[in-house]
């Protein structure tokens, strides 16, 4: 059946254009191995087709071909290794395909479908070598003009229109996100319950993605972060190496895939059970901001705002600790709030986990809209040996990091399964503590 994202998207089209979507190839990963596929996102958005080796061809305005396939055929030999594929029969009769074709005959066929169009939709620079046969395609029309042949004059990134179809997500998206949510939320329950001081990181990596498997998502939305003293002050570390002392804060930042749509919740936690005054003095200044900025969250409200607010009360935070001294108006223009929180607050999620969507509009940071979904994540990170702090702050790195939904009213937060109140947190990692004995 074929999607109505797709039918949203033909009609959105300039009439007189055609469109081309790539799927995923399999990656060779070493030796005769290929990496876990993964579908490009903007090809399964509008196709739902999970296969590799696929081309989507989307024509408005062709009297019969509006949605064309071209996907790998169905041999026996090739499917007994690597599985039953849709082939061209299943593109029609399963995913509403007008006309399919073999992958191997693309550059017969593709060419025929940009004849007469005067728009090209279509991707450069994401596929460097899919980029060569389509301007190929185009010069092969372009030499036969003397033949009656017509090519696309224009290529415009298809983003235009799709980016902006995925940055609001309908209630299809809003299940997959929801549950998506659940399931990561349940995968940092389960570490915090299972850390033990010794421990390595990877071993609580291990405990969140089998939670995220044994719940149903096949994969993560991104490689797990699970850093442990020092390692809470590197914002991207996925090492995920070293063994967990006493007295180390636990910082993961890990998403669940499922259905390709991405959850990503942070959570920072004490790895013996109990925060030290200083660890939770960081902490609170951090869910602070944090439950500043989601109460903020509503239809209407600048993106940008959000991050301006969680800057005032993070910086608010460090001169009550101490860590900033100064007027606070004086410490944010001058950015000296850098040294401690140096990313934004959020960015959009979706089915990836940096999603698509453009921030600003023209000169203006683009406001909220019911549908759209982002984090909320602020942070202070303070390694050891930085300048000007006392050594009992050294190695505190938290973030807390939930995802919203904005609604008609304010917004939806998906990962609320998540424990992130100091006394939800103890209280959580107390009950590993009661069930080992």
């Amino acid at each position: 059946m074929r999607s109505t994202r797709l039918t949203e998207f033909l009609q959105r089209m300039d009439r007189d254009a055609v469109a081309v979507f790539v799927g995923g190839r399999d990656r060779r990963r070493n030796g005769d191995t290929d990496f876990e596929f993964r579908q490009d996102t903007d090809f399964f958005y509008l196709t739902r087709l999970n296969e590799p080796d696929c081309v989507a061809v989307l024509s408005p305005s062709h009297p019969e071909h509006k949605y064309v396939l071209f996907v790998r055929p169905r041999v026996r030999e090739e499917e007994i290794w690597t599985g039953i594929r849709t082939g061209v029969e299943g593109a029609v009769a399963d995913y509403g395909a007008d006309a399919a074709f073999e992958i191997s005959r693309l550059d017969e066929v593709l060419p025929q479908y940009l004849h007469g169009r005067s728009k090209l939709y279509y991707r450069l620079g994401h596929d460097e070598a899919f980029d060569h046969r389509v301007i190929g395609y185009i010069n092969r029309l372009k030499s036969m003009i003397r033949s009656g042949a017509d090519w696309p004059t224009t290529i415009t990134d298809p983003g235009v229109i799709l980016h902006e179809m995925r940055l609001r997500k309908d209630d299809a998206d809003l299940r997959a996100l929801r549950r998506a949510a659940e399931i990561s939320a349940a995968g940092h329950v389960a570490a915090m319950q299972a850390c033990r001081l010794g421990m390595y990181e990877y071993e609580l990596e291990a405990v969140v993605e089998y939670t995220f498997h044994k719940m149903g998502a096949p994969s993560v939305g991104y490689p797990s972060i699970v850093g442990a003293g020092f390692n809470t002050t590197i914002l991207h570390y996925n090492t995920n190496r070293c063994r967990i002392k006493d007295g180390d804060l636990v910082l993961i930042d890990a998403g669940a895939e499922y259905d390709l749509y991405s959850g990503d919740i942070t959570r920072t936690f004490p790895a013996n059970g109990r925060f030290t005054r200083e660890q939770q003095a960081v902490y609170e200044a951090v869910l602070a901001a944090q439950k500043e900025v989601i109460r903020m969250v509503a239809p209407g409200v600048s993106f940008m705002a959000l991050h301006e607010r969680a800057v005032e009360v993070v910086t608010d935070g460090l001169i009550g600790l101490g860590l900033l001294e100064g007027e606070p108006k004086e410490l944010i223009e001058k950015g000296a709030y850098r040294k401690f929180f140096m990313h934004r607050t959020g960015h959009w999620l979706g089915m990836d986990v940096h999603d698509v969507g453009r921030y600003r509009v023209g000169e203006e940071w683009r406001v909220l809209e019911p549908g759209m979904v982002f984090t909320v994540e602020p942070g202070v990170y303070i390694a050891e040996g930085t300048e000007g702090v006392a050594e009992a702050f050294y190695n505190i790195g938290v973030r807390i990091e939930d995802d919203v939904v904005v609604t008609e009213t304010g917004c939806e937060v998906l990962t609320s399964g998540a424990p992130k109140e100091v006394a939800e947190v103890e209280a959580t990692m107390k009950q590993r503590m009661q069930a080992a004995g």
